[in-house]
C-alpha cells in the first residue's frame, strides 16, 4: 500500500506547471468535500465557505489507506483549516498537510484557483 501514498506529493502554487480543470464552483458542496480523479490520483476538494477558501489534498488516508478524506469533516484547530478522516478522526491541516494529532504521517496538499466560476487544481506532472 506504500506505493499508493508515494504517488502523492505536496505542490505549491508557484511550482504548479499544470492547472487541471476540476469543474465548476457549483459542482462542489459547501463546507464539505468532493473528489476528482487526476491521472492515477484521487484528489479531495473542499469548498470551505465558512472561511471563504478552497483547499485540495490527497483523498487517501495515510493511516487506513482508504480513499475517504473527501468524506471527512471540515473544521478549524487554532485557526488552521483541517479535515478529519471519517474512519479514525485523525485531523490534517488543509494548508500544509501536517497531522494535527502529532502522528508522523501527513497528507499531500495541492493549490486551488478559481477562474470565472471554474475550479482548477495545480499539479507538476
Amino acid at each position: 500500500m506504500e506505493e499508493i501514498l508515494n504517488q502523492y506529493e505536496t505542490v505549491h502554487a508557484n511550482d504548479a506547471t499544470i492547472w487541471f480543470k476540476a469543474g465548476k464552483v457549483e459542482d462542489f458542496p459547501t463546507n464539505r468535500g468532493g473528489c476528482i480523479k487526476y491521472k492515477n490520483k484521487q484528489i479531495a476538494i473542499f469548498n470551505f465557505t465558512r472561511r471563504n477558501e478552497w483547499y485540495a489534498c490527497q483523498n487517501a488516508c495515510p493511516h487506513k489507506m482508504e480513499m475517504v478524506l473527501s468524506r471527512g469533516m471540515t473544521g478549524s484547530a487554532n485557526d488552521i483549516p483541517k479535515i478529519a478522516c471519517p474512519m479514525h478522526k485523525k485531523t490534517f491541516s488543509l494548508v500544509d498537510g501536517s497531522n494535527l494529532n502529532g502522528d508522523e504521517y501527513s497528507i499531500a496538499t495541492y493549490p486551488i484557483k478559481i477562474v470565472e466560476n471554474e475550479v482548477f487544481v495545480g499539479f507538476v506532472d
